[in-house]
């Protein structure tokens, strides 16, 4: 039976995809064996029993692993069948294309451009959508056949221009404001599309564009540069035939991932050779599940050798290079098979909508209101003259005479009003940098009753330091690392002497191999007898540099003389760390800060260069000792053991050590019985640490026998073959731990994260936090942010499978009233599937919320649960791609501008530097602009109201003739000219001070309410613009009985007058801009009384008469308003003004 033999990669990079294994995600799978490996190539039918595993085993069992015929067709499925089976979130079909692109070159055109497209338009469909979104209002359509209605002459009242061009207008200046949003996003589409590539021709290579990259070509990948289609890969620069890849715009993790270049392609010589083979690859059909791919690379000929038969591997995700994930080592060359619309990234980013604000909404709704108030009008005009002859065209002609009671200029009002807003928030130094992305929607700001954020990138900066080490008797911080590094130097100059002189002693000891009696002191001590503080300390140091999954390499870049093995010293250099989490990473960074630096790391050794021994005088230049050790046993991280450990064995020594970390929870049973652990996790847990326990075991060569013996036999079980690898582990090794110490990771915070989600909880805010990273690193960052404030229960929901578990689960929150809910995503997406309603009740009821292992589409769907199950604003803010979907879901979206990218800027409605910016934005911003919409609204509609009002008196006055009181220019001056300044100059005021708001964020609960814009004060304006509108028409008359023939332009003069101090009634907070808007808006009237004659008569108009009879009109209409204000202001003030 023939063989297939997979190679082996670092040992550090097993642990890495170990520790973020599939089974990790699907729940279906038994614990993965410690000691090994296995990658998972799962498709969506996994149901119809298709799934398969490859183990690469540690080379101290076995350098490789065989499999048979059976085994290999399990994990190279025909392609037949997976295309039949589908898959939810599928689209397309599955491909075959040949591999070399010199074949594939007639067939690219058949998938999407590799474009990125955050636009909502193009040059076709720019028009009628424009044109869609803007008559789906009630409001803007009315006046549409209204318009459209003067062009019949029978209904034609006026100028046709007093109907049309106000129109005509807004739909202008709504679609340039649309143009040139469309147009921004599309020119930041640009600038991501020409990002330039190197893509490899048979004759070298040649930049190109990322827009003209295409399936089938070969795309080489630099460090640290993105991934710009979804690939396979072929080829790396690392020996091993690994590298890592940051996936945190993908999927919210900020460990990095494990990806193994095919074998074949790996041992190439060159990276021109691959053009010599001919073959190709197939693909499943393109899908959302970023976990899942099922492939094949089969290769006809080119590979040399003399190998005649064709060779198939078969491919897994551990073979892809998704877009939107960056390199984070080395360079890799890629096959490109997904572009565009079918990658990853894009199918599970949503498109982009067009956004609709609360305010917005409830003005339509006011609009159906006034229309109803309108027909009503008018019918009563037709009944109460009769219904006479044709009295349908007299009810039209009403309907057209009264129809600014829903006044066309309010879109342009309020449109102008929401670009103010956005310029205010892009000119404010607080927070400097913001871009409004979306002008339509600021007003939403103060309404927002959810947030929903990231975790990586947004609340942390992913940088992650070790700031306490506490061994028991002192503990020790950053600031008090030298005393570390002394402790060291004592330790190891007491026994060593000289840097130089320990390397000759260690190279000496080294070559006597395991003879006891000649190891140096320098080693001696690790039993559990009572020892000095520098042994205790060098002995936490050194488990510490030696348990972890990390992978070192000298940031120069260069190798090769830096290290000398046979005299046991090395130079000095800076180092670079790679690993699958950056608190590993953080606890190496400190050992090597120390003085105890990670210089090398193979699958079988590791080797630890003492930097502490070098002369404080060199100044960090020159050699410095090494340790050397041999890795027997690796057992990596996983989230159910929640501990890794491994076994080394001291190239200098001989002795045998079982270190393991993990979890206070799971280590307090496994280390030695203490009294001050319990206090400690529980002060670093209070302070936003990581904890991490650390213990130690000495075994004799006789016990690492016995548990290898066992271990062994566990790994060949049929039946329960984890269960009794976890007991041999137990049994053997974890037990009677000494415990050496414990460490604080912290994950560093965004500034002014803390102060910010307080200041947003005590607004009434409600934050979820959503991350793609693990419970435990989910719940200690969300206690550090005091999103979990002090005394406040934490409750995981954490590895439920079904119904019957998630309905316990749900039982249980609904006792708990506060607490912050810590829900898995497997657990998630349980309860959404068969308790959504009552998942969401509960959850919306709690103070927060954190969701873990979140997909980009779980994301969006939980925006999209809040909404229409809360009936909330939610906002959602983000700074990677894998957060689009939910920003562009959400009521608001706000992006940050994040260290690995800005699609999470350019897809979001506003774009902000930091977290923190988000108090001042809601607060302030969001304030400022819902409750000057809110006033401007409504007062434009009262403007419209007034006016109508009075139409309906003289009407009534005049038997009921559908004739217009005022005409031409004094109706289109009235809503321009003569009130549009001192209306609009309304988006200055402020109820509250800027600090006043800061200070008190409560204000702002009282915002999500609606009471600014309500049925309650639309009809308190309702019953004002009906008296002031009854009274100016009536009084008119009464008053001027004797000149009729003038009543228009007394009437007109009032009409001015009354709005100008009807402005000044309703602002609170006075601007020098409105002072001159109100006096403009004055002069211009005065002066147009003597440029429009045929309206006014000057010479009646200058007697004292009219003067005084105006006046008294005006304060009939405006002063019992002014009365009532007074008194609301005494009796029953605001909330805010009682802080004012």
């Amino acid at each position: 039976m023939s063989k297939r033999r997979l190679p082996a990669a670092r040992l550090g990079d097993y642990m890495a995809a170990e520790g973020q294994g599939s089974s990790r995600r699907t729940g279906r799978e038994e614990e993965i064996p410690m000691h090994r490996l296995s990658i998972n190539s799962r498709a969506s039918h996994e149901s119809a029993g298709m799934s398969s595993t490859f183990s690469i085993d540690t080379p101290l069992m076995a350098a490789t692993e065989d499999l048979d015929e059976a085994a290999a067709s399990r994990v190279n499925m025909p392609p037949l069948d997976l295309d039949a089976q589908g898959s939810s979130g599928r689209r397309g079909k599955a491909r075959t294309e040949p591999l070399n692109p010199q074949d594939n070159a007639f067939k690219k055109s058949r998938y999407p451009a590799n474009v990125v497209s955050n636009n909502k338009y193009n040059i076709i469909t720019f028009l009628p959508l424009v044109l869609f979104e803007q008559f789906k209002f009630f409001f803007n359509l009315y006046f549409l056949l209204v318009a459209l209605s003067q062009f019949v002459p029978q209904l034609r009242i006026g100028y046709l221009f007093t109907y049309v061009g106000p129109l005509v207008f807004v739909l202008a200046v709504t679609m340039a404001k649309e143009w040139h949003d469309d147009h921004a996003r599309r020119k930041r589409d640009s600038e991501a599309n020409s990002q330039r590539y190197t893509r490899l021709t048979a004759d070298g290579c040649e930049s190109i564009a990322s827009s003209k990259i295409r399936v089938g070509d070969f795309v080489l990948i630099e460090k640290n540069q993105r991934v710009p289609a979804d690939m396979v890969l072929l080829r790396t620069t690392e020996t091993s035939g690994a590298c890592f890849v940051r996936t945190d715009q993908l999927d919210g993790e900020t460990d990095w991932k494990l990806r193994i270049a095919v074998p074949p392609t790996q041992k190439l010589g060159d990276n021109l050779d691959l053009f010599s083979l001919h073959g190709s690859v197939y693909a499943d059909a393109p899908h959302k599940d970023i976990y899942d791919f099922v492939g094949n690379l089969t290769i006809d000929s080119g590979l040399g050798g003399g190998a005649a038969e064709a060779v198939t591997v078969p491919l897994g995700a551990e073979n892809t290079l998704w877009a939107n994930t960056t390199l984070a080592s080395g360079s890799a060359v890629g096959y490109v098979v997904y572009t565009g619309r079918d990658t990853r990234a894009a199918m599970n980013t949503g498109h982009a909508k067009t956004k609709v604000g609360i305010l917005d909404s409830e003005v339509n709704r006011l609009s159906k209101i006034l229309f109803v108030v309108t027909l009503g009008l008018s019918l009563a005009m037709v009944a109460l003259d009769g219904f006479k002859a044709v009295w349908y065209v007299t009810l039209f002609r009403f309907l057209i005479l009264f129809s600014s009671i829903i006044p066309i200029s309010l879109r342009v009002n309020l449109d102008m009003g929401k670009s103010f807003y956005s310029m205010g928030i892009e000119r404010d130094k607080e927070i400097a940098g913001s871009v409004v992305r979306n002008s339509m929607i600021p007003e939403e700001l103060g309404r927002i009753e959810y947030c929903l954020t990231d975790k990586t990138g947004t609340l942390t900066r992913n940088e992650m330091e070790l700031k306490r080490v506490h061994m028991g008797v002192m503990a020790y911080t950053l600031e008090t690392s030298d005393e570390v590094t002394r402790h060291l130097r004592t330790n190891l100059r007491d026994r060593v002497g000289t840097a130089a002189d320990g390397g000759g002693e260690l190279a000496a000891a080294a070559a006597d191999g395991d003879d006891a009696g000649k190891q140096p002191a320098l080693a001696r001590g690790h039993g559990k007898a009572r020892r000095d503080m520098p042994q205790r300390v060098f002995d936490m140091v050194e488990s510490l540099a030696l348990c972890h999954n990390v992978t070192p390499a000298e940031e120069s870049g260069e190798a090769g003389d830096t290290h000398d093995a046979r005299a046991g010293v090395a130079v000095a250099k800076p180092m670079a760390y790679q690993a699958s989490s950056p608190d590993e990473v953080a606890i190496v960074k400190w050992t090597e800060h120390v003085g105890v630096v990670l210089a090398e790391r193979t699958l079988t050794t590791m080797t630890l260069r003492l930097d502490a021994l070098m002369p404080a005088a060199l100044g960090g230049v020159g050699t410095a000792p090494l340790l050397a050790y041999d890795i027997l046993q690796v057992f990596p991280f996983t989230s159910e053991s929640k501990r890794m450990g491994i076994v080394v064995r001291s190239r200098l020594t001989g002795e045998i050590h079982f270190i393991q970390k993990g979890a206070d929870a799971v280590m307090a049973r496994i280390v030695e019985y203490n009294d001050w652990l319990d206090e400690e996790c529980g002060n670093m847990a209070r302070d936003g640490l990581r904890t991490l326990v650390v213990g130690r075991k000495r075994l004799t060569r006789q016990a690492y026998a016995r548990f290898e013996d066992a271990y062994a036999r566990a790994k060949v079980a049929v039946v329960g073959r984890a269960d009794a690898m976890r007991q041999a582990v137990a049994e053997h090794l974890e037990s009677d731990l000494e415990l050496l110490g414990l460490t604080g990771v912290e994950d560093r915070l965004q500034d002014h994260v803390r102060a910010t989600l307080e200041l947003l909880g005590n607004a009434g805010v409600r934050v979820w936090m959503l991350t793609g990273d693990k419970v435990e690193t989910a719940t200690c960052v969300a206690v550090s942010a005091r999103l979990v404030r002090r005394g406040q229960l934490v409750h995981v929901v954490a590895g439920l499978r079904t119904a019957h578990e998630v309905n316990a689960a749900l039982e249980t929150l609904r006792t708990l009233s506060d607490c912050c809910v810590v829900i898995d995503g497997d657990s998630l997406q349980v309860a959404l599937d068969f308790f959504r309603d009552e998942f969401v009740a509960v959850a919306a009821a709690l103070p927060a919320v954190v969701c873990c292992r979140c997909s980009p589409t779980q994301k969006a769907d939980i925006v999209r649960l809040l909404q229409r199950h809360t009936r909330a604003r939610v906002l959602a803010v983000g700074d990677g791609g894998n957060d689009v979907s939910m920003i562009q879901a959400a009521d608001v979206g706000v992006g940050l501008v994040g260290r690995e990218g800005k699609q999470a800027s350019l897809a979001a409605d506003f774009s902000v530097l930091q977290f923190s910016y988000l108090g001042r934005l809601l607060l302030w911003h969001g304030r400022n602009s819902y409750k000057r919409s809110a006033k401007l609204a409504q007062f434009v509609i009262h403007r419209g109201l007034i006016i109508s009002i009075m139409q309906v008196v003289f009407s009534a006055l005049f038997y009921f003739a559908p004739i217009a009181l005022f005409q031409g220019m004094l109706l289109v001056g009235y809503t321009t000219v003569y009130t549009m300044a001192p209306v609009f100059s309304l988006v200055l005021d402020r109820d509250v001070s800027e600090d006043i708001a800061m200070l008190y964020p409560e204000l702002y609960a009282e915002l999500t309410k609606g009471r600014a814009l309500s049925f309650k004060t639309f009809f308190m304006w309702l019953l004002i613009s009906i008296y002031q509108g009854g009274a100016l028409m009536m009084i008119a008359v009464w008053l001027f009985d004797t000149e009729f023939i003038h009543v228009v332009s007394i009437a007109f003069t009032g009409l001015v007058l009354n709005e100008l101090l009807m402005v000044a009634l309703e602002i609170r907070t006075w601007h020098r801009w409105m002072i001159w808007s109100i006096l403009g808006s004055l002069a211009i009237y005065i002066a147009s009384i003597w440029v429009l004659p045929a309206y006014f008569d000057v010479s009646f108009i200058v007697t004292p008469a009219f003067v005084w009879k105006t006046l008294v009109i005006t304060a009939v209409s405006s002063v019992p308003l002014y009365i009532i204000k007074l008194i609301r202001r005494i009796y029953a003030p605001p909330a805010y003004a009682k802080l004012t």
